[in-house]
Order: C-alpha cells, then sequence, then structure tokens
C-alpha cells in the first residue's frame, strides 16, 4: 500500500477510501448467441470464502461467493446461467462425486467432460507419487499416458491390468479384508469415469476442454495476486478478488 501511495502522490488512508468506495462490476454477462464450452470449478481463499467460477472461451461468465462446494450451490449457478439464456455445446467439470448426475439432469443432451487432471490427481492420492507393488506402478503407468492414447486403448489396458491382477486384487487379511484396497479403489475410479475421460477426443469438432485448466490456471493468478498484500481486512480482500474476477 505504500508503494502504491508513493506512485500516485497520496497518503495510504486515501487510498484506503477509493478502495472502500469500489463496488463490484455486475456479474451479468450477456448470453452468447451459441452454445459454448463451459469450464467450471471451485476453490477458497481460505476456510470460509471461496468462488465457483464458471468459464468459457477464455473468460468469467459468472461467479458464486461461497462457503462449501455443494451440489445445491452448483445446481443454483448452472440454473442462473440458463435463466440468462446461456446454451452450452459440452460442461468440463471436475470429478466432484454427484456432479455427473446433477449435469446429466440439467443438461440430458450436452457431451460431459471429467478433467484429466482432477482423475490424475484422485489416482494419485489412492497410490502415492512412487506406487510400490507391480499392479500400481501399472495403474500409474496408464494414468500418466491417458492423454497420447485414445479411449479403446485405454479400455483394453485398463482390462488388462484387471485380468493379470484379479487374484492379487482379491487378497484378503486375517479380518477377511482386501489387503489391497486402494488399488481396488483406484480402478473403480478409473472404470466409473471412463466413458467420461475421452469426451474431448470423442467430440473433436466442438473443441471440449479435456481439463478445468482454465479455472485453475486463474485461481493461481488470483491466489497470488492476493498473497502479495497479507493482512488485508476480509472486506478489502474480497473486494480485490471480485475486482480480478470482473476483469478476468
Amino acid at each position: 500500500m505504500n508503494d502504491l501511495a508513493d506512485k500516485y502522490d497520496c497518503s495510504v488512508k486515501t487510498l484506503q477510501r477509493h478502495f472502500e468506495s469500489y463496488k463490484p462490476a455486475s456479474k451479468i454477462i450477456p448470453a452468447s448467441p451459441y452454445p459454448v464450452a463451459l469450464t467450471f470449478d471451485g476453490t477458497f481463499f481460505g476456510r470460509q470464502y471461496g468462488l465457483l467460477i464458471y468459464r468459457t472461451e477464455g473468460k468469467n461468465i459468472y461467479w458464486q461467493e461461497i462457503e462449501s462446494e455443494n451440489l445445491a450451490v452448483i445446481e443454483q449457478g448452472l440454473r442462473h446461467l440458463i435463466s440468462l439464456g446461456w446454451r452450452f455445446s459440452s460442461i468440463t467439470i471436475d470429478g466432484r462425486k454427484g456432479t455427473v448426475s446433477l449435469v446429466k439432469r440439467l443438461f440430458p443432451d450436452v457431451p460431459i467432460q471429467l478433467c484429466i487432471f482432477h482423475q490424475k490427481a484422485i489416482i494419485r492420492r489412492y497410490l502415492t507419487a512412487q506406487p510400490k507393488t507391480k499392479c500400481g506402478k501399472e495403474i500409474r503407468t496408464l494414468v500418466f499416458f491417458m492423454m497420447h492414447i485414445d479411449e479403446e486403448v485405454f479400455l483394453q489396458c485398463l482390462s488388462g491390468i484387471k485380468n493379470d491382477y484379479g487374484d492379487f486384487l482379491k487378497e484378503r487379511n486375517e479380518q477377511g479384508q482386501f489387503m489391497h484396497r486402494k488399488l481396488r479403489s483406484a480402478l473403480r475410479s478409473l472404470t466409473t469415469n471412463a466413458p467420461l475421460l475421452y469426451t474431448y477426443k470423442n467430440h473433436p469438432k466442438l473443441k471440449i476442454p479435456s481439463t478445468t485448466n482454465s479455472c485453475d490456471g486463474s485461481f493461481a493468478h488470483w491466489k497470488a495476486k492476493v498473497k502479495i498484500h497479507r493482512g488485508l481486512k476480509q472486506i478489502r480482500k474480497q473486494k480485490m478478488i471480485q475486482f480480478l474476477l470482473a476483469n478476468s
């Protein structure tokens, strides 16, 4: 703040008054005349203040201030966009539980793409970055090359892993519990999400984003800006974020 005061030859208090008087721009963006590829994702600036961002063609078309990223909030946002006249050629999501069913209910004819990076993150949580078992290493390799192969090859490789390690994955301990639950969970995740991982390749003309990187990249940029100004009061931090949103 002192640097800005020197730059504009005014006092810190004057800058603060200007900042306090800032009114966020309207969040109503005119709907596109044609269907667009929608991407949405959420992020948090601390525990109590988060944003759910809806982006298309490199710009924010709507955002919600949220305390938690739940299905009710997501549905509210999507219905708001519908009410404004937005139409979508595809929707790319982060894979949050229940989101697929919600999007299918609201947009039954719109192709859905699950963010590939989010899928990779799910598998990494199950296996760690360096799995110790041979089965885990093969799953990790398949996920690593996921974007470089087509759906048919992916499904063949996934089926091969299941067949090759079927007996291994069925092993139980003395209490009757499966011994390799995280490996089983990783394979279950890939099997369940497989129909949504290659939508962008199956519909090349729609130019569907394969990831939510458009949102994630913006989040990183905004957070870096906010981090520079540590110590801001919450209300000032929110105004700063709103300004960045309106100009992104």
